[in-house]
This record gives structure tokens, C-alpha cells and sequence, in this order.
């Protein structure tokens, strides 16, 4: 894929172009805590997206999307968003470089890459990070990694209109082959946790359902946590947040919420505490605690939390009853996408001939497998 960018680039605007990257993520435990300032274990992934880039000594910028065969021109000077073009991700990268008082001038662009549609991996902020490596570095300007992050996230809400967490930017900027990070949405800081799997490896499977009711279904998950939050300062004035309540405190909390809030704020306190148990597990080496807190996890996401779907429920519990797969869980915000398993690595042929075949039959749906490898963060190749 490299390749295939820097040749479109060269044919395309005939000069050597500087080549950025930036690869996708995967979590591996730890959803939707980010906005109550949670724990989150996510890792950087071999797919990404490469962008090629160099100066054109032109007034304006030359845009390219490889994967789309689209073209764009666009100002520096004036920068707005385009809704749902390709092209904002690009000028809201510059424009936080702008308003962050660096100077930058007209350059050439041409951005591709290899992770799959619709898995969960995260391309948009691949992508956001790969366009600001490849300015900040073009242009030789200092920018912290912490910086590139936020800016990627700032972008994304302004510029895409999603309203993104941290951790995927973060993950992809600050990746390390081999290790997850483990990742505090409080003070946007990390540990690097060393990942071995020995003899399993990480496998996504997509259910390749999307069900409609997820953006609003979001939206009010948020808002019963921060609802409960209200009600739980009464008896913990110090609780900024849900990651303030103590796990060991559930049965206090249980008495104090409402019937209709207590399980969302259960799956998060329990969630964070998982979260914090995986780490510890993976850095042991115990597979099997790792395994089983994936199937904790995903179990408090489908009953208590309420963000699965059929299809998830299915992929994951089927998967458990499965030779060498040692854990499986929904990844992502839920309703669909993917499912993320341990499975061990001899056993992987017979583990997507099974789950293709009873998938299919269960849903008439055919499954995508995608392995995936913890990999480099952000870098100029």
C-alpha cells in the first residue's frame, strides 16, 4: 500500500513526496468509560493509512483519496468544513496547526490504506493523525505526540462533526509494537503494558451489522451515567464521576439509583475495575484471567449496559464454546461491528470455518476475519 501511494503521488503531481503513517487501533477491554474519565486498554494495529505529502509552492492544496479515485482543491486561507467530504479531515488538521500559530504554505496530498470498512478499527483517526504527522513533519514544526492527538480529536469535532473520545487518536500516535497502552481518560496519560499472547492470537470478527438505533442509544447512555453521577453526589460530594465510585461500593450504589439507572452505572464502575484487572493480568502472562474478564466484559455490555445486538451475543457466547478460544467480547460502541477474540493460533483455521458456518446460518449473514498484530504507533516511513 505504500508503494501504491507514493507511485499515484509521483504520477499525479511528478515530485518525491515525504510518506506518514498511522495505523488503526483496537481495544481490548474497557467500553464506553471513556466519558466517565475511565481506564481503557486499546493498542495500536499493523493497518492504517498512509499519506504522502509534499510542498507544491502553489496558494492552494492538491487533495487526493486513492481508495475513493476523488480529487480536491482548497485554500489554506480559507478553511471550513464540507459536510461529509474526505477532504475535512485534512483542512481541520491544518487548521489546528493554524490556530496553534505555526505557518505552513500550499502542499500536495494523496492519502490510502488497508483497514477494512466498517471494523471498528478506527480509520478516521488514522487518518487524522497520519495527515498530521505528515504536515508537522513537512513542514518541520514542533509538535508534542500529546499535541497531535488533541488536535486529531479537536479536528474531528469541528471538522467531521463526530464528537470522538481520546483514546482512538491516542492510540494511534502513541502505539507500541507488542504492548497495549493502558490508557487513564482522566489525566490523558499511559502505561505501556507488554502484550504477549504466546501460542494465541487476536482475532476480529465482524458481524457486518449496523443497527440504526446506535447514535441515539449513545447519547443516552451518556446521559444516565452523568444522571447518576448527580444522584450519587448526595452520598459521595467527592464523585466527579462515575470512575470515583469504588467497585467495592456497588451494593450502596445499587440502594441509592433508581432501578433504570443502576445497571448503566454498574457496567462502568465494573468496567474500569476490569480494565485494571486485565492489565495486571496481561502483564503476568495469566491468559486465562484475561480471557474470562473479555467475557465479563462483554456479558455487563449486553445485559447491563444495553449497547449489543443478536448478532454480537451470538458470535461472542458461540465463540467461548469453541476449542483454544480462551476469550470474546463486542468491541467498539455496540449494536454492531466487530467481536474480538483469543484464540489459540493452531486453532484459528477451524475457529473461522465454524464461526462462517454457524453465523450464516443463524443470521444469513457472512462473517469477515480480520487477525491483528500490536503495532508501531504514528511514523514517518
Amino acid at each position: 500500500m505504500k508503494d501504491k501511494i507514493a507511485n499515484r503521488f509521483k504520477k499525479l503531481f511528478g515530485s518525491e513526496p515525504l510518506i506518514a503513517f498511522a495505523p488503526g487501533r483496537i481495544n481490548l477491554i474497557g467500553e464506553h468509560t471513556d466519558y466517565q474519565e475511565g481506564l481503557v486498554f486499546p493498542a495500536a494495529v499493523e493497518q492504517g493509512i498512509y499519506v504522502a505529502i509534499q510542498k507544491n509552492k502553489l496558494d492552494h492544496c492538491r487533495l487526493y483519496a486513492f481508495d475513493l479515485d476523488e480529487e480536491f482543491d482548497f485554500s489554506p486561507d480559507s478553511l471550513s468544513p464540507k459536510k461529509g467530504h474526505w477532504a475535512n479531515y485534512t483542512m481541520g488538521m491544518l487548521s489546528q496547526f493554524q490556530q496553534a500559530g505555526f505557518q505552513t504554505a500550499g502542499f500536495d496530498l494523496v492519502f490510502g490504506g488497508n483497514i477494512p470498512v466498517g471494523s471498528g478499527l478506527s480509520s478516521s483517526a488514522a487518518l487524522s493523525v497520519a495527515i498530521g504527522t505528515a504536515i508537522s513533519s513537512l513542514f518541520t514544526l514542533t509538535v508534542s505526540k500529546k499535541s497531535l492527538v488533541l488536535y486529531a480529536q479537536k479536528s474531528e469535532h469541528l471538522f467531521a462533526g463526530v464528537k470522538c473520545g481520546i483514546m482512538d487518536p491516542y492510540a494511534s500516535t502513541f502505539g507500541a509494537e507488542g504492548h497495549a497502552l493502558l490508557l487513564d481518560c482522566r489525566t490523558n496519560s499511559h502505561f505501556e503494558v507488554e502484550a504477549d499472547f504466546a501460542h494465541y492470537s487476536l482475532i476480529l470478527v465482524n458481524s457486518n451489522v449496523k443497527h440504526s438505533l446506535a447514535d441515539s442509544a449513545y447519547n443516552k447512555r451518556r446521559e444516565a451515567c452523568e444522571e447518576s453521577v448527580r444522584v450519587l453526589q448526595a452520598n459521595y460530594p467527592e464523585a466527579k464521576t462515575l470512575r470515583d465510585i469504588p467497585v467495592d461500593q456497588l451494593e450502596q450504589v445499587k440502594q441509592l439509583l433508581p432501578a433504570a439507572l443502576f445497571p448503566k452505572a454498574k457496567h462502568v464502575i465494573t468496567e474500569i475495575a476490569r480494565v485494571e484487572s486485565a492489565s495486571k493480568a496481561l502483564h503476568a502472562g495469566d491468559l486465562d484471567m484475561f480471557g474470562t474478564l473479555l467475557k465479563e466484559s462483554h456479558e455487563s455490555l449486553s445485559r447491563d449496559y444495553e449497547v449489543s445486538c443478536p448478532e454480537l451475543d451470538f458470535l461472542a457466547s458461540e465463540s467461548w464454546k469453541l476449542k483454544g478460544v480462551l476469550g470474546s467480547r463486542m468491541m467498539g460502541g455496540g449494536f454492531g461491528g466487530c467481536t474480538i477474540n483469543l484464540v489459540e493460533t493452531a486453532e484459528l483455521a477451524d475457529f473461522q470455518k465454524t464461526m462462517t458456518s454457524i453465523y450464516q446460518q443463524a443470521f444469513n449473514i457472512e462473517a469477515d476475519f480480520i487477525p491483528v498484530r500490536l503495532s508501531q504507533g504514528a511514523q514517518i516511513c
